[in-house]
């Protein structure tokens, strides 16, 4: 992996390969994509690792779960519900976690993972996420993608209540 430099008030674009795997298993009904890691979620070498970001604290409480602390919890919980994670770019050129930033991607081949499941439906955490889902896979997959609002803590827009009320369609599958 390669980390930003800074150049005065200027984060400079890298060059930067995902290196985590999805988590997924033969009981996943639904796959809940992002678009990338953000730089905490790399350095924590886990999905939505920002702590303020909404994602695991909302699933909770969709799901009726505890709040899950550690990978391991975070894993046990999705997979318990059938719900696989994952994020549609590969590698890309980015600047720290803006999404606004991404340049000359490499699209991760969810094609493959959906082919080896029972993935049915399609979640997209943000716009973004969607917008290149369908820019650099839906032809591969054949699956349309629903857009969710973000969980990231730049979506001030969306409070809890909200979240939990749009989100709370995924629990259909």
């Amino acid at each position: 992996m390669i980390r930003a430099e800074e150049k005065g008030d200027k984060m400079e674009y890298i060059q930067i390969e995902h290196t985590f795997e999805p988590v997924w298993d033969v009981r996943s009904r639904i796959l809940i994509l992002g678009t990338f890691p953000s730089v905490k979620s790399r350095e924590n070498q886990f999905y939505y690792g920002h702590p303020q970001n909404r994602f695991w604290k909302l699933l909770a409480v969709l799901t009726g779960s505890a709040a899950p602390q550690t990978i391991e919890e975070k894993k046990k919980m999705l997979l318990e519900n059938g719900i696989a994670v994952w994020d549609v770019i590969q590698s890309c050129r980015i600047q720290g976690s803006s999404d606004s930033s991404i340049r000359d991607v490499v699209a991760n081949d969810i094609a493959s993972l959906l082919e080896k499941s029972k993935i049915s439906r399609i979640y997209g955490n943000g716009a973004k996420a969607c917008e290149l889902y369908n820019k650099f896979v839906r032809e591969q997959t054949g699956i349309e993608i629903q857009k969710l609002p973000s969980t990231s803590p730049a979506n001030a827009a969306f409070q809890m209540d909200r979240l939990q009320a749009e989100w709370k369609k995924i629990l259909v599958y």
